[in-house]
């Protein structure tokens, strides 16, 4: 039976986007201005993310402490909420929809690790959240996943596959529970 073997760890193919000067540059501006608690001000974030290479709609509303992998790799639309230490850990692109909404704490994460080989390779994928989803406090969406339209994933929740429109989910790994009607 192999075992793992990080020394073999090699992900040189693995392009992040920007320059390094550019990620440098990204990595300092996300902790004074994104992670700093004591930033409320969601314009001047907004005016932030665009500079870095951000695609954002109008209505965008970000809280204090949310951490941003690379702006870049980032397209959001109109009238999206994101709140309090939301993790965006975008290795690949993250394209959000129109009237989404992220709970505080949840994670967006676009990478892993490819378990079942010793070199324990990252393996990445893009996330897609469409027009109307709700991802619920300290869920988390997995790499690929494409969450459809007005999809909700409950606190606390997993989703490990792509969730079907108009559907609630809940648990590790996330089921569906029932359908959402919105009135």
């Amino acid at each position: 039976m192999n075992k793992t073997d990080l020394s073999s760890f090699n992900n040189s193919w693995y392009k992040p986007g920007g320059t390094k000067i550019k990620r440098i540059f990204w990595y300092y501006t996300n902790i004074l201005f994104f992670l700093n608690p004591w930033n409320p001000f969601s314009s001047l974030k907004k005016t932030i993310l665009k500079l870095y290479g951000a695609n954002i709609g109008k209505g965008f509303v970000i809280k204090p402490a949310v951490n941003i992998k690379y702006p870049w790799k980032l397209k959001i639309g109109d009238f999206v909420w994101i709140g309090e230490n939301v993790w965006i850990d975008n290795l690949d692109n993250v394209e959000i929809g129109n009237n989404v909404s992220i709970s505080q704490g949840a994670v967006l994460l676009c990478g892993n690790h490819n378990y079942k080989k010793s070199t324990f390779d990252l393996i990445t994928g893009k996330i897609i959240l469409e027009d109307g989803v709700w991802i619920g406090a300290r869920s988390i969406v997995t790499p690929g996943i494409l969450c459809k339209s007005h999809s909700v994933l409950s606190v606390n929740s997993v989703a490990t596959q792509n969730l079907e429109a108009y559907t609630i989910y809940q648990g590790n790994p996330a089921v569906d529970i029932r359908k959402r009607n919105i009135e």
